[in-house]
């Protein structure tokens, strides 16, 4: 291997270093959630902010990541997520009240979205040739796969071994010596700076409506729901007059796009809300430790990584994404009523396994079809502002559906240690994520039933802003940076062919993984699919 090469193979690990810390983050914490619900008195509905402070601030600062990517260059936007994250780790280490470790948790979710919008991005230009690009993203892939499933088992071992506080002070030497190594190994790209617009405004009022409709929930408070709404409404119109939008309006006019994305919001909502239910059933109903549980946990994203891997893509190509996502739904609908079945004194091989293992194979099979369905038609100018929104309604709907479940089983649980009453919730909470996944199918079935027409590949796209300039390619890749870091980072490669950046020609691509649930797994092994899989559905 030559030096060069050398140097960008250490690049590359320092990249998945970070995305390794981000998911076993989001999984060590899952397994964690009852001794941290123990130790600092967390109500039984208030402990989901334990999760959704991370997702809020992930999902909300996302868009604007993307764009300080452009701004500032992609290696300075990443090595600030690395800080800002690993100091939140020791923050949320150290915490010794609730609010503490939640707002611990909120700036960890800021620097994973600095971090996280830039990641993909860098290993397409760190490695323009066709077969090293496709040896980096498998790499990627398999790092993210692999991470949701050992996130479980670590978080079990640190848990029961040292205490939850190590599931976040374990971040600290990591993230020290990652910063370290990026410092000197990842490409400087120059950007125009701020003069070429920077619509923060836009990005702390979506992040403050987010946050305040999942209190809103919580703690069912109706100011809280319409002080949302309002937020949420300034957020659109900001949109309709800054300088440079998160999201254009001419976007969110698109009905296709919306329905698609109701059902992404649906499907994440599914996936982390069962999540978080089940590491609390698994411990408190069925009376597992940390350990126990991670390890209970670990055959729905190892399934999940195969299916994704070798199954999803084919099945996509051959029969397009619409079937296979009704199917796919539809074997996680049954997953989930089984889950329902299951009785006060469980038999993990005969009543917990079988509805995990469904699970995992219908959630291998959703996931990549959705994120297609949700970049179909979009304009090459725009597949940036397509793939940030449908990023978002992936957070959204995990800070949402957990917010749901987990007051819908509290309702239930609250205030009992008694084993029918916690079996009683929590399977009350099952059936609601049934509802979600039933609402994603007939939203599939009834209103996704025809591809839209992409743009032609001459589309042009809008005029750059008055000051802006050029970005220098980076000093390690010789391949044309994309137009945008989020365009960048959303644009997977195709197997087989020349793996290169986007080029406005380019049709839409899926949205980066979602940090943090079971969901996340299929999504990461599947970048590399679903650009081809989606052309052979046309």
């Amino acid at each position: 291997m030559s030096p060069s090469a050398n140097h960008r193979a250490a690049a590359l690990a320092v990249l998945c270093a970070m995305s390794l810390m981000i998911v076993l983050d989001s999984t060590i914490v899952a397994v964690a959630v009852p001794d941290i619900q123990r130790d600092l008195g967390f109500s039984p509905a208030g402990v989901s902010w334990v999760v959704n402070a991370y997702l809020v601030a992930f999902a909300g600062l996302l868009l604007l990541a993307g764009r300080l990517g452009d701004l500032l260059g992609a290696w300075r936007v990443f090595l600030a997520g690395l800080a800002v994250f690993t100091v939140a780790s020791l923050l949320c280490g150290l915490a010794p009240t609730a609010g503490w470790l939640v707002a611990g948790r909120f700036v960890q979710g800021a620097g994973g979205a600095l971090a996280a919008a830039v990641v993909i991005g860098m290993i397409v230009r760190l490695f323009p040739e066709p077969g090293a690009q496709a040896r980096a993203m498998g790499i990627y892939s398999f790092t993210q796969a692999g991470g949701a499933a050992f996130g479980f088992v670590a978080g079990g071992i640190l848990t029961d071994g040292v205490g939850w506080p190590a599931i976040f002070l374990i971040n600290i030497p990591i993230g020290i010596a990652v910063y370290l190594a990026g410092r000197r190994l990842l490409p400087r790209e120059i950007g125009p700076g701020f003069a070429a617009g920077l619509d923060l405004p836009g990005a702390l009022l979506i992040t403050a409506g987010l946050s305040a409709g999942v209190y809103a929930i919580i703690a069912s408070s109706v100011l809280a729901g319409a002080l949302s709404v309002l937020l949420i409404a300034a957020f659109l119109l900001r949109q309709r007059f800054a300088r440079r939008p998160l999201i254009a309006l001419r976007v969110l006019s698109r009905p296709w796009l919306l329905i698609a994305n109701a059902a992404v919001l649906l499907l994440f909502a599914t996936g982390m809300g069962f999540q978080f239910l089940n590491a609390l059933f698994v411990q408190r109903v069925m009376g597992y430790d940390a350990l126990a549980t991670g390890l209970a946990f670990l055959p729905t994203p190892v399934v999940i990584g195969a299916v994704s891997l070798f199954v999803a893509p084919r099945a996509t190509a051959r029969f397009g994404p619409r079937p296979v996502l009704l199917a796919g739904l539809t074997v996680l609908l049954a997953g989930l009523l089984l889950l329902n079945r299951v009785p006060v004194t469980v038999s993990y091989v005969s009543d917990l396994l079988p509805p995990l293992i469904v699970m995992g194979l219908g959630i291998g099979v959703a996931i990549p079809a959705i994120i297609m369905l949700a970049m179909a038609g979009a304009a090459p100018a725009d597949t940036g502002m397509v793939s940030g929104f449908t990023n978002t309604a992936q957070q959204a709907g995990g800070a949402l559906g957990l917010s749901i479940l987990a007051v819908v089983a509290a309702n239930r649980t609250a205030g009992s240690a008694e084993v029918t009453a916690l079996h009683d919730g929590y399977i009350r909470g099952f059936l609601v994520a049934a509802g979600f996944v039933t609402a994603a199918l007939l939203i599939t079935a009834l209103f996704l039933r025809h591809l839209p027409q992409t743009p032609e590949p001459g589309t042009a796209p809008p005029a750059p802003e008055p000051g802006a300039t050029a970005r220098p390619a980076p000093e390690l890749g010789a391949a044309t940076p994309p137009s945008t870091e989020m365009e960048a980072a959303l644009a997977p490669p195709e197997p087989n062919t020349v793996l290169a950046p986007p080029t406005p020609g380019q049709p839409g691509a899926a949205a980066p993984p979602a940090p943090g649930s079971a969901v996340h797994t299929a999504t990461a092994v599947d970048d590399r699919q679903q650009q081809p899989a989606c052309e052979a559905s046309r």
